[in-house]
């Protein structure tokens, strides 16, 4: 029987991932499907969404060079944030932004999930070998 090891080791492809979910959340508020009324109105959203995205995009970048736990976690919360925003920040009426906003938060919580449960049992030399 063959040993299907593939979600229980973290891998590079993990953090590029992370990578592209940052610059898509970074983006987002100039994706020409939604209503640009929501946007040009609200400066909040476009500042938040942007942060989100840039946050995102570095810890991954982090987690690719030196991998940490705090970063994972600290993925886990943002994500999070990212869901709660647009109930936080008042667009939540605004079908697609709403929409991607909760579904890219959802996908980057899973992402943080899985590669903390990934490195749970790693010791810090294992850590520290990420990547190599």
């Amino acid at each position: 029987m063959s040993d299907f090891g593939f979600l229980n080791t973290h891998r590079t492809w993990e953090d590029w991932c992370g990578m592209l979910l940052g610059a898509l959340i970074a983006a987002s508020p100039w994706f020409p499907i939604h209503d640009e009324a929501v946007t040009a109105g609200h400066q909040m959203v476009v500042l938040n969404t942007v942060a989100i995205g840039l946050v995102v995009f570095g810890l991954s970048q982090l987690e690719y060079v030196a991998l940490q736990r705090w970063q994972e976690v600290t993925t886990i919360v943002v994500g999070l944030w990212l869901i709660a925003s647009p109930y936080a920040l008042g667009y939540s009426g605004e079908g697609f932004l709403r929409l991607y906003h909760t579904s890219l938060g959802a996908v980057v919580v899973l992402l943080g999930v899985l590669q903390l449960w990934q490195d749970w049992d790693l010791s810090d030399q294992d850590m520290l070998r990420h990547g190599q």
